[in-house]
């Protein structure tokens, strides 16, 4: 995998872990800058297929990707880190919290999950039947009906709505399918109850595509978990930008991470 470094040497570190058919770029290229002025050490690596990393030959598992980003943190530099996942990121790092407890100091999961529900198995089979066909209109259109709040996507002017709807096939990650296939089989609801480092959990309360029931029971079933709510759907970055950057430095600082 591709992994970009950014930040002090000798600042706290903070793993990242994107979104399927995301990247670092597209879902923390606005958080980096925000966590490197605060002196943290970041590693962002893209996943298979995401970025500039090779597509995957088969299959991508979850203890694969969980153990593949770790490895890559420790090889920056790394002993410890604070890990940031959104989307699936959340279901890469509680898999890796579970399996290197010895290096997770802290979790902040945006818009996650446990394991998917049947709407978000739909919506994920909808991809994937899309992605299968080449049909790239449509997948485009499926992902800003997933990912975007309704009064947000019905706002956006002209020249921005094409841009969310573009059906340039290079656009979509080229391990989206991998990426999106990997979020139907995730589970880790066994990995919760042993959680023990800080963790923060953020539900976007217009999402579409993962309900914020997903993120209430994340935080229902991690110990002390804090819990914080933005009124987006599945993408604050892009929604709610300030809001959800200031909630994970503000959480980061308050805990010394």
């Amino acid at each position: 995998m591709s992994t970009a470094l950014a930040g002090p040497a000798a600042g706290p570190g903070v793993l990242l872990a994107h979104g399927a058919t995301g990247s670092v770029r597209d879902n923390y290229g606005t958080l980096i800058p925000a966590l490197t002025a605060s002196g943290h050490r970041v590693v962002a690596p893209d996943y298979p297929g995401s970025g500039e990393t090779p597509r995957a030959t088969g299959p991508l598992e979850l203890d694969a990707l969980a153990d593949a980003v770790v490895t890559l943190a420790t090889a920056a530099g790394l002993e410890t880190f604070t890990l940031i996942g959104f989307s699936m990121g959340t279901a890469v790092s509680v898999r890796a919290a579970a399996r290197h407890p010895e290096r997770v100091r802290g979790l902040v999961l945006t818009a996650g999950l446990a394991k998917p529900d049947a709407r978000a198995r739909i919506w994920l089979d909808l991809w994937l039947s899309l992605l299968d066909r080449g049909d790239y209109a449509g997948f485009a259109q499926a992902r800003a009906l997933s990912g975007l709040a309704p009064e947000y996507l019905s706002a956006l002017p002209p020249a921005e709505l094409a841009a969310v709807l573009d059906p340039d096939p290079a656009l979509p990650p080229r391990g989206s399918a991998e990426q999106a296939a990997l979020v139907r089989a995730v589970d880790t609801t066994a990995d919760l109850p042993g959680i023990s480092v800080p963790t923060l959990v953020i539900a976007t309360t217009r999402d579409g595509l993962l309900h914020p029931d997903h993120s209430r029971y994340l935080a229902d079933h991690i110990p002390g978990a804090a819990y914080a709510e933005i009124a987006s759907g599945h993408l604050p970055m892009v929604e709610r930008g300030a809001e959800w950057r200031a909630l994970i430095t503000d959480f980061l600082a308050e805990h010394g991470l």
